[in-house]
Order: C-alpha cells, then sequence, then structure tokens
C-alpha cells in the first residue's frame, strides 16, 4: 500500500516545486523551470491515480471506511492538559493533526485536480514561453497546486482552512501577475478582500462545530452528526452549516460575494481556467459536500444552499448573454455553474452536485484554454467583436471549444449534458412543491447557457473576419504544448459523463451476487 501510506507526497512535490521556484527561480533556464514545475505536478498526478487505485482495494476490505494517514499532532497536545467545555460541559481536548483522509469524495476531487492542473501547467509552458516572471508564474501554480491539494486531503476543520487560505493567497498572486497593469492590481485587491468577508464565516462555523462537537477532526464530526444525538433542525448546527456556507459563497462566487470572480480575468489564461475548473471556485463546493452530515441536520441551510444556488445560476448567465469579452462570458458562465452544483447540494442530491464539478472541470477548463489560444492567435484580443472567421485559420482550437460548448449546453452525449440532467431531475423529484419553481428556473437556465456559448462560437469563429489587417496577417494556430491539452479535454468533455451512466438492474444484481460469492455467502434468488 505504498502509494496510499505516502499520500502526503502528493501535496508535497508541488511545494517542493514553489520553494525551488522562489529561491533558486531567477537563475534557471526556462527547460528547467518547466522540468521541475511539470515534473512535480505530473509525479503528483501519478501518485494520486496510485492511492486512488489502493484505496479501491481498501474500500473493499472495509466497506465504507475511509483512509486516514495522520503524521503528527499540529495543535493542541497529546498529554490530555489542555481542555476546554464544549456545549454540554463535558471537557474536550483541543487538537488538530497534520493528517491526509481519502475517501470517494476526496479522490474525485484529487484525480481531476492533479490531471486537470497538470495540462494547465503543459499548456502554460507555451501560453507564457514570451512572459516576464516565468519560473515566479510557475512558482505561483505549484502553490496553488499545493494549496488545494492541501484542502481537500485534510483531515479536520483546522488544515482544510490552511489549504483554503492558500488558494486564496495564490489567487490574489496570480490574478495580479502583471502588477505594472492598475486593472490587474485593482482586480486582485478585490479578489483577496471579498474573500476575507468569507472566511470569516468558515472560521465562526470551524470554532462553532469545534464547541459543539468536540473536534476538528473531519471522521470524528461526520460520525457524530449521524449517531442520532442530534435533532433535525438543531439551531447550533444550522449556525454552523449557515456560518460555513457564507465561506462556500466567498472562495465559489455566490450571491452576494461572486463581484470578485468576472475581475479575476485580469490574470494570464491558464490561471482562469485553473481557478475556474480545478481549484479554487470549486473549493465551496468542496466543503459543503464534505460537511454533508451537518447539512441535513439542518433544513433550513439546505433550502438557504439550494435557493441561492438557484439564484445565483439565472443572475450570472443573464450577464452572460450581453459580454463581449471572451473570458468574461467564461467567467459568468462559470458563476452560473457553481449555482447549478450549489442547487443540487441544497436538494441533497450530493453525489450529482459533485458529479457536476467533475463533468465541469473539463469542459470549462478547455473552454478557458481554448480562449487563451484565440487570444494568442489574435495577438491579445479578447472582444469577440473584433474576431469572426477563425474556423479555418485555427481549426484545432476551433473543434475542441465546439466540442465543450455542446457539452456545457447539456447536449447528449457531452459530459455536461449527464451531470445537469440529473441536476434537474432531482430538482423536479424533490419534495415540496416550490422545488418545480427551482427546477423551472434552472431549466430556464440552461437554456441561457446554450444560447449565450454558441453566441460566442459564432462571434469568434464565424461570420464575416472583423479584425485588423495587421492582427489578421498573424493568426496562427497554437504549438503543441497548447493543442495537445485541448484535445485531451475535449477527450473527457465527450465521454467522462458516460462514468455515470446508471447501472442496469441485472449489472447491480452481477455484482452483488459477485460480492456475496466472495464473501462466501449464500446468494437468495429474486433478491431484487
Amino acid at each position: 500500500m505504498f502509494f496510499l501510506s505516502h499520500i502526503w507526497l502528493i501535496p508535497l512535490l508541488p511545494a517542493l516545486g514553489a520553494a525551488t521556484m522562489f529561491f533558486f527561480g531567477r537563475k534557471l533556464q526556462k527547460s528547467t523551470v518547466n522540468a521541475v514545475c511539470v515534473g512535480v505536478v505530473v509525479i503528483a498526478f501519478l501518485l494520486a491515480c496510485g492511492a486512488v487505485w489502493q484505496y479501491s482495494d481498501y474500500s473493499r476490505h472495509n466497506p465504507g471506511k475511509p483512509y486516514e494517514n495522520i503524521l503528527y499532532t499540529w495543535l493542541g497536545s497529546d498529554t490530555g492538559h489542555l481542555t476546554y467545555l464544549k456545549h454540554d460541559g463535558t471537557p474536550a481536548r483541543f487538537q488538530a493533526d497534520a493528517g491526509f483522509l481519502l475517501d470517494p469524495l476526496s479522490g474525485i476531487w484529487l484525480l481531476f485536480v492533479t490531471g486537470v492542473g497538470m495540462l494547465i501547467h503543459i499548456y502554460s509552458t507555451g501560453y507564457m514561453a514570451h512572459e516576464g516572471g516565468y519560473y515566479r508564474f510557475f512558482g505561483y501554480l505549484n502553490l496553488f497546486m499545493f494549496s488545494m491539494l492541501t484542502l481537500i486531503l485534510g483531515n479536520s476543520y483546522a488544515l482544510m482552512f490552511v489549504g483554503w487560505e492558500g488558494v486564496g493567497l495564490c489567487s490574489y498572486l496570480l490574478i495580479g501577475f502583471y502588477f505594472h497593469r492598475k486593472s490587474a492590481t485593482d482586480a486582485a485587491n478585490k479578489a483577496f478582500i471579498v474573500n476575507r468577508i468569507g472566511d470569516a464565516g468558515f472560521l465562526l462555523g470551524m470554532f462553532t462545530i469545534a464547541w459543539y462537537f468536540g473536534s476538528f477532526r473531519l471522521t470524528e464530526v461526520t460520525e457524530l452528526a449521524r449517531s442520532g444525538k442530534f435533532s433535525i433542525g438543531d439551531p447550533i448546527i444550522t449556525a454552523a452549516t449557515l456560518l460555513l456556507f457564507v465561506g462556500a459563497c466567498g472562495k465559489s462566487a455566490q450571491l452576494p460575494l461572486y463581484v470578485w470572480l468576472p475581475d479575476a480575468m485580469e490574470g494570464p489564461t491558464p490561471v482562469s481556467a485553473l481557478i475556474h475548473a480545478a481549484t479554487m471556485v470549486t473549493a465551496g463546493v468542496y466543503m459543503v459536500a464534505r460537511s454533508n452530515a451537518l447539512f441535513v441536520l439542518a433544513p433550513t441551510s439546505m433550502k438557504t444552499v439550494a435557493i441561492v444556488g438557484t439564484l445565483t445560476a439565472i443572475f450570472a448567465a443573464t450577464i452572460a448573454l450581453v459580454q463581449n469579452d471572451i473570458k468574461r462570458v467564461l467567467a459568468y458562465s462559470t458563476v452560473s455553474q457553481l449555482g447549478y452544483m450549489f442547487l443540487a447540494l441544497g436538494i441533497g442530491a450530493f453525489a450529482v452536485g459533485v458529479f457536476h464539478v467533475f463533468t465541469h472541470a473539463f469542459f470549462k477548463a478547455l473552454l478557458f484554454l481554448g480562449s487563451g489560444s484565440v487570444i494568442h492567435a489574435m495577438s491579445g484580443e479578447q472582444d469577440m467583436r473584433n474576431m469572426g472567421d477563425l474556423h479555418k485559420r485555427i481549426p484545432i482550437t476551433h473543434r475542441t471549444m465546439f466540442i465543450a460548448t455542446l457539452a456545457i449546453a447539456g447536449i447528449f452525449p457531452f459530459a455536461g449534458f449527464f451531470s445537469k440532467d440529473e441536476i434537474l431531475w432531482q430538482a423536479w423529484s424533490a419534495e415540496g412543491g416550490a422545488y418545480r419553481f427551482l427546477w423551472l428556473v434552472g431549466y430556464g437556465t440552461a437554456v441561457m447557457t446554450a444560447f449565450y456559448m454558441f453566441r460566442l462560437m459564432y462571434l469568434t469563429f464565424h461570420g464575416r473576419p472583423r479584425m485588423s489587417h495587421e492582427v489578421e496577417h498573424h493568426i496562427h494556430e497554437s504549438p503543441k504544448s497548447m493543442t495537445v491539452p485541448l484535445v485531451i479535454l475535449a477527450f473527457f468533455s465527450l465521454f467522462a459523463g458516460f462514468l455515470g451512466w446508471p447501472q442496469s438492474q441485472k449489472a447491480r444484481q452481477r455484482s452483488w451476487r459477485q460480492e456475496q460469492r466472495k464473501r462466501r455467502i449464500p446468494v437468495a434468488r429474486n433478491i431484487f
């Protein structure tokens, strides 16, 4: 079980890459920077695949049990002298471990964060080839990966918060990468300040949980929440989950804290892809999904999550309809899709919300990297009104972005169809007539999404050419370091949805019988 027992290497490797850049990067050649920064992410991805593969075997022998690897006591004391009183007056030891947790939820995040992050790193070697501060950019990217991996693998709310703050810091550094531009520094400051509001909610919620449950550890809090000792609608749990959701609204750009995300487009395009597809904005969704045992005890919080997510989805979609900057269309699209995810979480369809995060990671990364390829071909132009007739000039970019557009529009059999359709079905099937209204809003949002994405494709790739003759003369397809990641992401945008294809009744029955034979338990016929 080498990969599981050494799961701590997965976040450590990008941290080492970042440290190398910050201390020695100025003296390194670009080829060396590529080898170090891309190499550590590739190795981290391979280790992640190995860890998830070994966990699948571990879970067969330990059904429903997450794998936890505790390295040492980080906060508190093992002596038992450092205590405080819980809500019921019983003493509790203040302690948080430096430990890592792997289960199906963190496993799926681990795979797409390292996988999509690896492709974005490879793409960046071509996109940033002629930019200044090359080593600094890749150092920030590696630090971003370390922070996100710490967030999703941390075994406690305290360690999750370390990663939470880390991705906030990295977003500030990367959005303001072009610090000589006032618009970039203003956007970075805006992202940092708005997220501090959300972080205050997260902190208050985390401390409330520690006081009420007597532990920061995720497995202990989940076990206690499911023990039946707490009533549904418990006011303290409701308050704690609402505070956690404030933090999620900040990181995942929900109303009213969405305002920082569109301005985050001031950073380089690979940064936009990393923030929107694999790292920062999915952190809020992860935290709510991770805290599902608490949220199901707080119906008021669940309804709040569903309503805020639905309103955010349609609100952002209406703004995306009239944007002319290609990256801002995609930015508001991300805000809208995150609203879809929170709608799913709010109606209790946690697995469906996570599935949409998974499919969204591929087609949104593809759309952002494709837009970067367009901007690269157009010599920095981002206004779609100054584009047109590019489909023959940059054919790989056009074809891959078209696949991503079909996916986000929810066209069968592309990936987005499976996750969005399931969210709408769960909203329709939820108990209570009011949820039918959420379904209606979600359906309207899906129609708007298809409209503004096909508008983007038409203005960018079709119609008459509207660029200047000088720009038109220099239009060319991007290098392979940029187009190969586009093709890989297009493949997953097409086929990733089939991973959520429901099993047939016969397949479930056959799988169940095989499992019983392994355990040497007699199989009853027609049990289904």
